[in-house]
């Protein structure tokens, strides 16, 4: 890390010497443009990830830009169509695919340990409504929406890499708070995959922090109760019916330190980033419908991404 950039100077510096980080700005623009910096992790609020990852991006600068990655799908092919034109690297943070847990479960899954995957479920909480650090997070024309975008992008993305196969329709059902103009408090989501599996999402910011993760095959189950988590270890559970015939546990410790390792490995030009833009216009897509879905009570098509 060599700068780092908000939007008080002040507090800036005070981050900057917090983490013995060089140079301090309160400028996108200036950190995008000084010739120190080979790359820029994007970790604004989500309604400035466009304008932020295109300034990055005329600045010649390869990013990795925080999940999700804009407020539509419309700003995400923005940024991919940019970065090709630029032929610049463009990332997204789907911290999930680097964790052990995942890869443990799509290898599995690919291997055929459960057979034809039938059912899938992830799920996703944790209390946002009170003292949260990210003070805009209830506010829809800066979040772009509530657990859906913050941490069902999460689980999609999730289930999408493990199982392999990508989502065609979305239904949708949500609740809200008291307060009028914040975004959902919590959803549930049924995503019908291409090759036929269905799966549920999840998510609300009321309950606990609790991340399960289940897939259930023709042959058998997998499970983990906390399969997303980074803070302690996970256990993987190979079930025939209600019965653990396996068990294994891995350590989802390193997960971030992985994805910024494969990030530089992507811009040193050594290996492709496992979580590239159009991956993260692609769960966008998924977003969109979904929200499509709340407000029309229907099924919803996804969008096509161009790859």
């Amino acid at each position: 890390m060599v700068a780092l950039s908000r939007r008080e100077l002040a507090k800036a510096q005070e981050s900057a010497r917090e983490f013995e980080i060089p140079m301090a700005f309160d400028s996108v623009e200036q950190l995008c443009r000084a010739p120190e910096v080979d790359a820029v992790f994007v970790a604004t609020p989500n309604a400035c990830h466009l304008q932020d990852v295109l300034l990055a991006i005329e600045c010649g600068k390869p990013v990795l830009c925080e999940k999700p990655m804009g407020i539509n799908a419309e700003q995400c092919r923005q940024m991919v169509e940019a970065a090709r034109a630029a032929k610049i690297s463009l990332g997204v943070a789907h911290v999930f695919r680097f964790e052990e847990s995942t890869a443990v479960l799509r290898d599995r899954v690919a291997a055929g340990q459960i057979g034809k995957p039938i059912f899938a479920r992830s799920e996703f909480s944790f209390p946002a409504e009170q003292g949260h650090p990210r003070k805009w997070i209830n506010d829809p024309t800066v979040a772009g929406g509530g657990p859906i975008a913050d941490v069902g992008v999460h689980c999609i993305d999730a289930l999408r890499f493990i199982l392999q196969d990508q989502v065609e329709r979305v239904t949708a059902r949500g609740f809200y708070g008291d307060k009028p103009g914040e975004v959902e408090h919590g959803a549930t989501l049924i995503l019908e995959f291409g090759r036929g599996t269905l799966a549920t999402v999840a998510v609300s910011f009321c309950a606990g922090y609790r991340t399960p993760l289940e897939l259930v095959g023709e042959k058998g189950t997998l499970f983990a109760a906390d399969a997303l988590n980074v803070e302690h270890p996970i256990d993987i559970e190979l079930r025939d019916g209600n019965r653990a015939v396996q068990r294994q546990s891995v350590s989802n410790a390193l997960a971030y330190a992985r994805q910024v390792d494969a990030f530089a490995n992507a811009v040193e030009g050594k290996t492709a980033f496992p979580a590239p833009g159009e991956e993260g216009w692609k769960n966008q897509e998924i977003l969109d419908a979904a929200y499509r879905s709340m407000k029309s009570g229907k099924v919803e098509e996804v969008g096509t991404t161009t790859d």
